[in-house]
């Protein structure tokens, strides 16, 4: 009876420390999710940052300038609901501007364009690392959501379900693909 009784606390007792570890994981995960969209954050305002002062350095034409100026705005001033659309559209305004490699060296060769065009292509660069890492962050907490013993103890508690961050993040081809950047 008593060895019965012992066999039962050392399952309980495995039991719990599996929750505990399994509820820890998924609260790191939760952690790792928010800290990885603050980094897409910063990328995606440094992208539109970037954007909107080589829109107003009078480097571009004036009908790229305004094309340009206005996506970025609506980038940095979006909602958080229909930010991934205005973040989509900042990237094809970007494609359009700078779609070929003529209109980048004129960038470059104008006074101050040098440094405005790689940063810019910097910042074009990093927003789908950043995007990969919080996807990949959110597919890692949604695997673990769905196991069957996390959602019958309830072990995401009242944490809002990761969503992913989806948008058009296709950098412009003269800018990623420049040697030196």
């Amino acid at each position: 009876m008593i060895e019965t009784l012992i066999w039962i606390v050392v399952a309980l007792v495995a039991i719990g420390l599996y929750l505990s570890w399994t509820a820890g994981r998924l609260d790191r995960l939760h952690a790792r999710i928010d800290a990885a969209r603050a980094a897409l954050d910063a990328q995606l305002v440094r992208r539109a940052s970037v954007a909107q002062e080589l829109a107003t350095s009078k480097v571009l034409d004036p009908a790229a300038s305004i094309v340009l100026y206005e996506a970025a705005h609506a980038a940095r001033q979006a909602e958080e609901e229909h930010r991934e659309v205005a973040e989509s559209e900042l990237s094809q305004a970007l494609r359009a501007v700078f779609g070929e490699p003529e209109q980048v060296e004129a960038v470059r060769e104008a006074p101050g364009g040098e440094e405005a065009a790689m940063e810019l292509a910097a910042a074009v660069r990093r927003v789908p690392m950043a995007r990969r890492f919080h996807n990949d962050s959110v597919r890692a907490a949604r695997a673990l959501r769905r196991h069957r013993t996390v959602r019958w103890f309830r072990l995401a508690g009242h944490a809002p379900f990761p969503l992913a961050f989806e948008m058009d993040d296709q950098p412009p081809t003269a800018l990623a693909d420049r040697p030196g950047t």
